[in-house]
């Protein structure tokens, strides 16, 4: 991916992690944020924070149970001249460059989001407390992405799951989330889904997380127009993270069986194809999946 040199954003900072914060599970996409966090449930919360995988995959399928925290990880602070932090900061930029015209086509103002880099844990502006066990996500109530600084590294460990487009949709699909909020999508889904069955408040969330993902594809496309930042293998890097964080390879490489009603991501397979629709058609009007017979 070419991304050196590139304009880097002034919303990204960032904060230490907070020990002390209380417990409980992961966010739920019904109350508070959304993101791509789930894909590190049982998996990455064991290697993480020392979890036993049984509590967080009782959290995906929409059960209770708290997480006790048995070996936190060392707080570290990243510095302005972290390399990866500049990374952060120029994919942002891009995202803010790519939807900032795309709003402005449609006589609309783009609000950019915040990205704040943490590590261990965080208290989020109106989401409660977030935990590197969660993974990056979107907190509609601050208009604001966390992402802990040793999530990138952890893709590779525990999904093999490497390259910097890889981790560039990552980014991408939790803007999504963002665009979706401002456009009030994420708004009428919670409104749906609190008078919803559990099935059907779990359908609700895997079409918000498949359209944020298609969102992440349609930046991709006006990126690459733009400012030609794909090389070769780049877009097959971010189709194999897309599959890899699938619910229904994530359940069973977890537990070894699949549970269709509690997936709340979609399947690999799905997250493939909507991320494709929207690389490939560089349309929003392409990436309703609440429309969708078939996803």
């Amino acid at each position: 991916m070419k991304w050196e040199g590139n304009r880097e954003s002034d919303n990204v900072d960032g904060r230490r992690g907070d020990d002390g914060a209380g417990g409980g599970g992961g966010f739920g996409l019904g109350g508070r944020s959304v993101g791509i966090g789930t894909i590190v449930l049982a998996l990455v919360g064991s290697y993480v924070l020392g979890v036993n995988p049984m509590q967080l995959l009782n959290m995906l399928s929409g059960g209770g149970g708290t997480v006790v925290q048995q070996q936190p990880r060392p707080q570290v602070q990243p510095t302005v001249d972290d390399p990866m932090k500049k990374f952060v900061r120029t994919v942002l930029a891009d995202t803010e460059d790519t939807w900032g015209t795309l709003f402005q086509q449609h006589q609309r103002t783009y609000v950019r989001p915040k990205l704040t880099l943490f590590s261990g844990a965080i208290q989020t502006g109106g989401c409660g407390v977030g935990r590197s066990a969660m993974g990056p996500f979107y907190c509609p109530a601050d208009q604001r992405i966390y992402l802990d600084t040793g999530f990138f590294q952890l893709m590779q460990q525990r999904f093999h799951v490497d390259g910097q487009f890889a981790e560039a949709y990552v980014i991408a699909h939790e803007v999504g989330h963002h665009v979706q909020n401002l456009m009030g999508i994420s708004a009428n889904v919670d409104a749906a889904r609190r008078t919803a069955s559990e099935t059907q408040a779990n359908a609700l969330s895997v079409r918000l997380e498949l359209q944020a993902d298609c969102f992440a594809g349609v930046w991709a496309y006006h990126a690459n127009q733009q400012r030609q930042i794909l090389e070769q293998g780049d877009v097959d890097k971010a189709l194999s993270a897309a599959s890899a964080i699938g619910d229904d390879a994530l359940q069973r490489q977890a537990r070894g069986q699949v549970v269709p009603d509690s997936f709340t991501h979609g399947t690999s397979e799905q997250r493939v194809r909507w991320f494709t629709r929207g690389i490939n058609s560089g349309k929003v009007s392409q990436c309703n999946t609440f429309k969708a017979s078939q996803l």
